[in-house]
C-alpha cells in the first residue's frame, strides 16, 4: 500500500504533461472557424454559452432584443470574435437578418442555440391573459421555428451544423400557474424532432436541451410572481423538489449547449438532454 501511494504522490512526466497540454489545446480549438449564433444573448445562460463557444474557437453572434444589453453582453464578454445584434426573433424578417448578419461578419452559419424565452405571468389558465399567452408561445415557439428555417439551409452549404434549442423541464412536465410557459415548452421538442427527422440527410442535428430551476432573473421572476413578496420562500420549495439541492448554475447549461455544438454529440439528434438536477426523476 505504501508503494501505491508513493506511486501516486508522483508529478506527472513529461509526457503525461504534454497529453494534458494537447487536451487543453484540443477543446479550445474544437470549434475553430465554426461560426455560432446565440439568441437570448444577453441573458445568464446565453451569455454563459458564448462565453464557451469563445472558448471554444467560435466566432459567435449574439441576438437579443434590446440593443442596449445586447451590447453590454459583448462588452463583458472581451473578444474580437463575438458581434451582437438586435432582433425581435418571433419575427421572420428579423430572424432572416440575423442569419444574414452571422453570413457577412463570419462567412456562415455552423450553430444555431436557439435559447431566447420569456416566462409570461403566473396565473390560472382560466385567468390567463390571451395577449400573454400569444406573446410567450411567439417568441418561445415561433422564435425557434424561424431560427430553424433561416439557419438550416445555411449549414446545410457547409455541410451541416448543429442547432440547439432551449426547451424547459416544463416541456416534459406541468406546473400551475404556468400554462403558456409549460405548453410552449413541449411544443419546442415537438419541433425538434420534426426537425431532426428532417434535417438529418443535409447533416443538419437538432438537439433540445431541458434545464431544471436556474438561478438567474427568469427564475427570480417566476418565484416573485408565484407569491409577490414571498421569493425566497418559493425559492425554498423548488430546491426542494431538486434531489441534488439546489438550483443549476448558468455555466452548466452552457456545458451541456458546448457539448452539442461540438463534434463530441455527433451520433446525437432529437434528443431531449435533461440538466435538471434529478428534478423530473422524483
Amino acid at each position: 500500500m505504501e508503494h501505491r501511494l508513493r506511486r501516486l504522490s508522483r508529478r506527472p512526466t513529461r509526457e503525461g504533461l504534454a497529453r494534458l497540454l494537447l487536451l487543453s489545446l484540443a477543446m479550445k480549438t474544437q470549434l475553430e472557424n465554426k461560426v455560432a449564433i446565440v439568441t437570448g444573448g444577453s441573458g445568464g445562460i446565453g451569455s454563459a454559452t458564448a462565453k464557451k463557444l469563445l472558448e471554444a474557437g467560435a466566432k459567435v453572434l449574439l441576438v437579443d432584443l434590446n440593443q442596449a444589453m445586447v451590447d453590454a453582453a459583448v462588452k463583458r464578454l472581451e473578444s474580437p470574435s463575438v458581434v451582437g445584434f438586435a432582433a425581435d426573433v418571433s419575427k421572420h424578417d428579423h430572424a432572416a437578418a440575423y442569419a444574414k448578419a452571422a453570413v457577412e461578419a463570419f462567412g456562415g452559419v455552423d450553430i444555431l442555440f436557439a435559447n431566447a424565452g420569456i416566462e409570461g405571468v403566473v396565473k390560472p389558465l382560466v385567468d390567463y391573459p390571451i395577449a400573454e399567452f400569444d406573446r410567450v408561445l411567439a417568441v418561445n415557439v415561433r422564435g425557434p421555428f424561424l431560427g430553424i428555417q433561416a439557419a438550416a439551409p445555411l449549414m446545410a452549404k457547409r455541410g451541416g451544423g448543429s442547432i440547439i434549442v432551449t426547451s424547459s423541464v416544463a416541456g416534459l412536465v406541468g406546473s400551475s400557474g404556468l400554462g403558456a410557459y409549460v405548453a410552449s415548452k413541449h411544443a419546442v421538442l415537438g419541433l425538434v424532432k420534426a426537425a431532426a427527422i428532417e434535417l438529418a440527410p443535409l447533416g443538419v442535428r437538432v438537439n433540445a436541451i431541458a434545464p431544471g430551476p436556474i438561478d438567474n432573473r427568469m427564475m427570480r421572476s417566476i418565484e416573485e410572481l408565484a407569491s409577490p413578496g414571498n421569493a425566497e420562500k418559493v425559492k425554498a420549495g423548488f430546491t426542494a423538489q431538486v434531489p441534488m439541492g439546489r438550483y443549476g448554475k448558468n455555466e452548466e447549461i452552457a456545458e451541456m449547449a458546448l457539448f452539442l455544438a461540438s463534434p463530441r454529440s455527433s451520433y446525437s439528434t432529437g434528443g431531449v438532454f435533461l440538466a435538471d438536477g434529478g428534478f423530473i426523476s422524483q
